[in-house]
């Protein structure tokens, strides 16, 4: 699987509703970041679907590597030493 675009280098900040599905950006190619729009067509990735467990604020990837998609793990701060 290709890597994909970094949208950003920091996480971003939202709001998410208790039982409410979502579509987190996969690729990083979305102009309605962090959430899909279908810009991923043609490539070899996929939205990550999830479903809020709970109402709050929570923080979302925009860097696109993180191993608890689609919630910000700090991987944002390793870009620079792994050149991605």
């Amino acid at each position: 699987m290709s890597k994909p675009e970094i949208a950003d280098t920091q996480p971003v900040e939202v709001v998410l509703e208790a039982g409410k599905k979502y579509a987190w950006c996969s690729c990083g190619r979305s102009k309605t970041q962090p959430y899909c729009d279908g810009s991923h067509k043609g490539s070899d990735h996929r939205p990550v679907l999830f479903t809020a467990q709970k109402s709050g604020e929570a923080w979302l990837c925009m860097c696109k590597r993180t191993h608890d998609q689609p919630f910000c793990d700090g991987s944002h701060n390793n870009l620079e030493q792994t050149n991605d």
